[in-house]
């Protein structure tokens, strides 16, 4: 039985727990093919994630949680890597394999070389999927059809790559092989910019004289739009730490848009708001053409099937900017009927 250890259990590591139980035991295998030991330096997310049944016992140090181990995952924030590192260092085992989740990865793998010796295989990881919420969320989907970004070091055996994938595989999860500072570029723009703007959103509408009274006409888009803010602080600003060149590049370029974006409407003139509209325009259509992308055939990579239906991309943009308010016919008048469209119901074909 090989013994896997699992160091921090919250969101992920939690739901890498008991996605890995899942298969260890379904297909009609007659006995588990894995042990899962998890370790946190908080002792609620251990005895939560016993009870759960996300591992199969805790240990109360991190060295336990290391020695025994023939694979471990380091599911913490990225400024404990090091730490782990030195501890897996002095007592992991002979040819163990370690993975980690980080978002990061220039860092770790830096880290990786400076500290491991040549007898732990590390082969660095990221899956693209999360929650806002800590181990409470933790589920064995979470990782179901999901990117998972897989950067090894140069020094790791095949068997090492292979485990990693496999553990890939079990959870759901895609594969993708990239270099560690393209890995760190692309999510600054599409992970760690995101969870700033909300961030900043928050920040500046909460501090304002009439947050009291407008927080009461917030609804959907607000939500929507500053729901990162509520993910844990420690973890972004070890982000923040390990990848501030990449970030502050887009946070940069992002400032130039809205200082571009704020000049066009303080302008106010006929010229600035077409040129406004364009903008406008220019984001929906890039937004519909990244809601659309498929992985295979009839397989969107993204999880926006409930916005898209079988209707044109105006009346999809339609939808999904007023709902369906637009569609709705005026009183006194019929839905016009669209030529050549079969519109029995499904059961009369």
């Amino acid at each position: 039985m090989q013994q896997v250890s699992i160091i921090g259990l919250g969101l992920i590591g939690a739901s890498i727990g008991l996605g890995l139980r899942r298969w260890a035991t379904d297909d009609g295998k007659r006995s588990p093919v894995v042990e899962l030991t998890g370790f946190d330096i908080d002792l609620a997310h251990q005895n939560y994630a016993k009870k759960i049944k996300a591992v199969d016992r805790t240990e109360w140090n991190l060295r336990g949680a290391v020695e025994r181990a023939d694979f471990i995952i380091i599911a913490t924030p990225v400024g404990s890597v090091r730490e782990i590192f030195e501890a897996i260092a002095e007592y992991g085992k002979q040819g163990v394999v370690v993975t980690d989740t980080c978002s990061t990865k220039a860092a770790v793998l830096a880290w990786a070389r400076e500290l491991l010796p040549a007898s732990v295989h590390f082969v660095g990881g990221h899956p693209m999927a999360g929650k806002a919420q800590s181990i409470e969320g933790a589920e064995a989907d979470l990782f179901q059809g999901a990117t998972w970004c897989v950067t090894p070091l140069v020094s790791a055996s095949e068997e090492a790559v292979q485990t990693v994938l496999g553990m890939i595989s079990a959870l759901g999860a895609e594969p993708l092989f990239i270099d560690a500072d393209e890995h760190d570029s692309y999510v600054a723009g599409i992970s760690h910019l995101p969870f700033l703007l909300s961030v900043a959103l928050m920040r500046v509408v909460s501090r304002d004289a009439s947050w009291r009274e407008m927080r009461k006409l917030t609804a959907s888009g607000f939500r929507d739009a500053t729901r990162l803010a509520a993910g844990s602080p420690e973890m972004h600003r070890d982000i923040c730490v390990t990848n501030s060149a990449n970030i502050v590049r887009w946070l940069d370029t992002t400032l130039a848009e809205l200082h571009h974006l704020r000049d066009l409407i303080a302008a106010g003139n006929e010229e600035t708001i077409a040129t406004l509209l364009q903008a406008f325009e220019q984001a929906r259509d890039a937004r519909a053409e990244w809601a659309t992308q498929e992985r295979r055939p009839g397989e969107l990579v993204q999880d926006t099937a409930t916005e898209l239906v079988n209707i044109s991309f105006g009346q999809q943009m339609q939808q999904l900017f007023f709902g369906n308010l637009l569609r709705r016919p005026r009183p006194g008048t019929r839905e016009p009927r669209e030529e050549g469209r079969d519109r029995r119901p499904p059961s009369s074909r």
